[in-house]
Formats: C-alpha cells, sequence, structure tokens
C-alpha cells in the first residue's frame, strides 16, 4: 500500500514537472525569454509563406488553450483527490511525456535540427493518440476532469495532426524536394486530403467527440487563409482545406446526434 501511494505520488509530481518544461519551452520557443520566435528559426522553415501546408499566424493561438489546459489539468491531478484515481494512473504518464517531446521539439528547432523535429513530433503525435485512445475507455468523473482531461487531450491531438503535416513538409522543402515533378499545389491538396481524412477519422473513433474536431478544423481553415491572403497563394489548396473543414464538422456533428448517449464516455463528450 505505501509502494502504491508512493507511485501515485511520483506519477503525481512527473505531470507537474513536465507542464512546467513545457511552459518554459513555450516562453522559448515564442521568442519572450531570448529564444527564436518559431516561425524565424530554422532559416523560417515552418513560417506561414514556407510551404503551402504552413496555417497564417494567427493559427498558433491555440498553443495558448492547450497550454491552459495542460496546466490545469498538471495542477488539478495533483490534488489529493486524484492521487488513487484510476484514470490519471493511466492518463498521468503519456500526457507528461507528450509534454516532454513538446519541449524538445521546441529545442530541436531552436537549435536549427529541423530533420529531429520529425520524429520528435511523430512520436508526439503516436503518444496524443494513445492518451485519446485511454479518455475513450472510460468516463470522466465529473465535468472539470471532462474539460482539463479529455478536452485537453482531444485539444492537443487534432492541433498536433495539423502541426506534423506541416512539419514534414517544411522538412522536404528545405532538403529540397521537388515533389517528382508534381506540382506543389497537387501536393498541397493531397497532403491536406490526408489530414482531412484523419480527421474524420478521429470523429469516428472518438464518437464524435468535439475537441479533436474543433483544433483540426481551426488549424486546416487558417492554412486556406495562408493561402488565399498570404504571400504565398494558392487556391486549390484553399479549397482543398475548406473542403476539409466541411467533413470534419458534418461527420462529428452527425456522429454526436446520432450516437446513444449511454456509449458516449464523457459526461460532456469533450
Amino acid at each position: 500500500m505505501r509502494k502504491r501511494a508512493s507511485n501515485d505520488l511520483l506519477r503525481q509530481t512527473v505531470v507537474l514537472v513536465s507542464a512546467i518544461l513545457a511552459i518554459v519551452g513555450s516562453f522559448i520557443g515564442s521568442g519572450a525569454a531570448g529564444g527564436t520566435p518559431i516561425q524565424n528559426a530554422s532559416g523560417g522553415a515552418l513560417a506561414a509563406d514556407a510551404t503551402p501546408i504552413a496555417p497564417d499566424g494567427p493559427a498558433f493561438g491555440i498553443w495558448t488553450v492547450i497550454y491552459l489546459g495542460l496546466i490545469a489539468y498538471a495542477v488539478w491531478q495533483f490534488l489529493p483527490a486524484q492521487k488513487t484515481d484510476a484514470r490519471q494512473r493511466t492518463l498521468g504518464y503519456p500526457i507528461a511525456a507528450s509534454l516532454v517531446l513538446n519541449a524538445a521539439w521546441i529545442l530541436s528547432i531552436q537549435f536549427d535540427l529541423l530533420w529531429l523535429s520529425v520524429p520528435v513530433i511523430v512520436l508526439l503525435l503516436i503518444v496524443l493518440i494513445r492518451a485519446f485512445q485511454l479518455t475513450l475507455l472510460s468516463r470522466p468523473g465529473n465535468l472539470i476532469e471532462t474539460i482539463v482531461a479529455d478536452g485537453t487531450v482531444g485539444l492537443y491531438l487534432g492541433w498536433v495532426s495539423v502541426a506534423t503535416a506541416a512539419n514534414v513538409t517544411a522538412v522536404l522543402v528545405a532538403a529540397g524536394f521537388d515533389g517528382f515533378g508534381l506540382s506543389s499545389d497537387l501536393w498541397a491538396v493531397l497532403v491536406i486530403a490526408v489530414a482531412g481524412l484523419v480527421g474524420v477519422l478521429v470523429a469516428v473513433y472518438g464518437r464524435g467527440r468535439l475537441a479533436p474536431a474543433a483544433s483540426l478544423s481551426w488549424g486546416l481553415a487558417w492554412l486556406a487563409v495562408a493561402r488565399l491572403t498570404g504571400n504565398l497563394l494558392s487556391t486549390p489548396a484553399a479549397i482543398a482545406a475548406n473542403l476539409a473543414v466541411a467533413a470534419i464538422v458534418i461527420v462529428t456533428v452527425t456522429l454526436r446526434v446520432r450516437t446513444p448517449r449511454s456509449a458516449v464516455t464523457g459526461l460532456v463528450s469533450a
């Protein structure tokens, strides 16, 4: 019993420390703590006009919401009531791992190790998929848990799905990839189609969870804005992004309406 209590305290502490590490990384990545803003680091490879898959700058404002959710979860899960909670025992370490990987991704960009950012963000995506799966296996205990755990994980997963596509594309472009002779517009449409398909699959698997659909749609919508108003214009990419958003929203809403309330694991299924 004493060993179990010690393990629970360790888990809570690891999550809290990981959240602090991620917040420090976010300040460095924003340029507020002496680092180079992400859009300017690594030769501007991740700037809004670097590739046809890059979202416009305001899209990254969603990080504020995600970080607030992660901080809220780190504090909430440290409360005595969550110490022995079976759900937090399964969620704690995957969320902590995602926070550490997030900080590692920022550092890889800051140190101009653009190639390293790909395996890091792919691993981050895998960890978040696992965390999302875990939220679907049991019901949150109350509304607060629904928001800070299920909602945050869902937003995090949806945004990182978009970010992964943008990151991989940025690395390929920086490496001089010529697209096998295909036009950049066609490649953009194909990648956006895959992102839209991912959004639909997440909606189906999550039975209409709103959070991942919201952040995925947010990223794709700002991608469309960047292609219509930025320096790297692409009407085909903008149309594809808008169609992907429409597909994700329609499938998510339809599943949410048709899924029996008893089959939805969350009280307010975020």
